[in-house]
């Protein structure tokens, strides 16, 4: 198995590891993609949708039922709706956001893309994250898949985090580092 050695140490990651394995064997790696990333935007976008994850009064059977349900009304493919299914009957429903990262980590080294994890003070518009993606491929030599998430305390500016790497230009950072030389 290439590309997964770290992510199997987790439960999260060997969930991931079956998911994609399953992807990659039925040809559906990016419709899994792309259910995972609408799942991954209705945890972000709605708190019902969190709290049903997230629920611990939920038989085995209601989770599995609802969450079917909710996958089906959002159009999610066959494969990922089974996966749900099984998470839900294993009580491992509130794994889902980190499978959903395990999942992008293995298709992005599948696909041979770095991965980076990008924090904005305000959403990034497609141009923009065009233009990080570009420049972060100058810099790392391969291209580059964008995980853009908000956090309006670092102000202004970017950090991105590919790999082990960190580049923090955030202007609560440099804030922070002035306060520090001023204090001497």
């Amino acid at each position: 198995m290439e590309t997964t050695g770290g992510i199997q140490a987790s439960l999260s990651g060997r969930y991931a590891v079956a998911l994609f394995d399953l992807a990659r064997d039925g040809k559906t790696l990016d419709t899994v993609a792309a259910s995972l990333a609408a799942l991954k935007a209705a945890i972000a976008e709605s708190a019902d949708f969190k709290g049903l994850i997230n629920s611990p009064v939920l038989s085995r059977d209601a989770a599995g039922k609802t969450i079917a349900a909710v996958a089906s009304a959002m159009g999610i493919d066959a494969l990922t709706t089974n996966f749900l299914g099984v998470l839900a009957q294993n009580r491992r429903l509130p794994q889902l956001p980190a499978v959903i990262r395990a999942y992008e980590t293995l298709l992005s080294n599948h696909k041979g893309e770095a991965r980076a994890e990008v924090t904005s003070a305000h959403p990034l518009s497609k141009t923009q994250i065009t233009a990080l993606q570009k420049s972060l491929k100058a810099r790392v030599g391969r291209d580059v898949a964008v995980n853009a998430k908000v956090d309006p305390a670092i102000l202004g500016g970017l950090v991105v985090k590919i790999g082990s790497q960190m580049i923090d230009s955030s202007i609560r950072t440099r804030l922070n580092s002035l306060a520090l030389a001023m204090k001497g």
